[in-house]
């Protein structure tokens, strides 16, 4: 099932349908207005919502219409929580060697994890407002999980029941800010604006044999001005599934029906497949040569964040934004 919000004058949209293309979509208020009245129900909800579905992509719908991308919000415009890991461990690794740093053994066991800005989400061609670029401007291709209401202390053989839907994101970054920041004790905050979702969430079935041990066994592909920057695949070198990221932010209090739960930047151990943020690549290059010759984000520059499937089906939309001056 895939599913979004489009524009309809309100904060929070209007809840869609969408055919497995992309194309064509339907509104639902017979069984929900917006996505986050739908996740709060979800269990009622979604057998709903399914059948519209298979409806559609089957003979159509009388009053079905040619779906504008331009309308296309983010799928959950804000979001009452978002928990961003870092499941890579690759990446966190290279950040720690090229400032001298080990990587604690803790970090095998227990996920790195903060709590990220959820007021409001970019959609997925919105631009990346900034009011400097000497804040050091990235990207970072991330992929995420919407769940239903969680338990407090969910074990993680339980906790993927609760993953209802999945998406990718770009989590946005401010570098130079962060350092001062991380130094405060308090973790991020200015460092971390909006981060933007990407067009369509879809129900985990929709990856079919891609999604198994609650981890996207496809590659995550990304662009920075039109030229490739990498394709590394979503499950492989993934310490923690998701799974075990919603039980960990679960630990001790429940999560609210749609609590969104990010992966953090994708990486594989294998250099070849490029990288996903400019930040690592940096890194690789101080590893190498002592010092980065590739620079952050400038105004004007954009970035092209996507997941196709073996068949080249384009699962939940492009993400494809520019970065201008606030």
């Amino acid at each position: 099932m895939k599913l979004t919000s489009i524009n309809n004058q309100t904060r929070d949209g209007q809840l869609v349908v969408v055919n497995k293309a992309g194309t064509r979509a339907v509104t639902v208020p017979q069984i929900a207005n917006t996505m986050q009245q739908a996740l709060d129900d979800w269990d009622n909800v979604a057998p709903q919502l399914n059948t519209v579905y298979q409806h559609l992509n089957a003979e159509g719908l009388n009053d079905a219409f040619d779906l504008d991308l331009n309308e296309v919000l983010a799928p959950l415009p804000r979001a009452l929580q978002f928990l961003d890991g870092s499941a890579y461990l690759a990446h966190v690794e290279r950040v720690r060697r090229a400032r001298g740093a080990d990587m604690p053994p803790s970090f095998l066991e227990d996920p790195l994890m903060y709590q990220a800005v959820s007021d409001g989400f970019l959609a997925h061609n919105q631009d990346i407002e900034v009011v400097s670029e000497e804040y050091g401007i990235d990207f970072e291709a991330e992929a995420a999980v919407i769940t239903s209401d969680v338990p407090m202390n969910v074990s993680a053989e339980e906790a993927g029941q609760y993953i209802q839907l999945v998406c990718i994101l770009n989590d946005v970054s401010l570098r130079n800010l962060i350092p001062a920041e991380l130094a405060k004790g308090f973790g991020f905050l200015q460092s971390k604006p909006r981060t933007a979702l990407s067009p369509f969430f879809v129900t985990p079935d929709e990856l079919g044999d891609a999604w198994q041990n609650n981890k996207i066994h496809l590659p995550m592909r990304t662009w920075l001005n039109g030229e490739w920057f990498g394709e590394p695949n979503c499950g492989v070198d993934m310490q923690f599934d998701f799974a075990q990221l919603v039980a960990h932010a679960a630990k001790t209090r429940p999560l609210c029906a749609g609590a969104i739960i990010g992966s953090g930047t994708i990486a594989n151990h294998d250099m070849a497949k490029g990288s996903t943020c400019l930040a690592e690549k940096r890194v690789l290059e101080v590893i190498a040569d002592g010092k980065p010759t590739t620079p952050f984000m400038s105004f004007g520059d954009d970035v092209k964040i996507e997941i196709t499937d073996t068949e080249g089906h384009n699962i939940f939309g492009t993400i494809h934004q520019k970065v201008v001056k606030y």
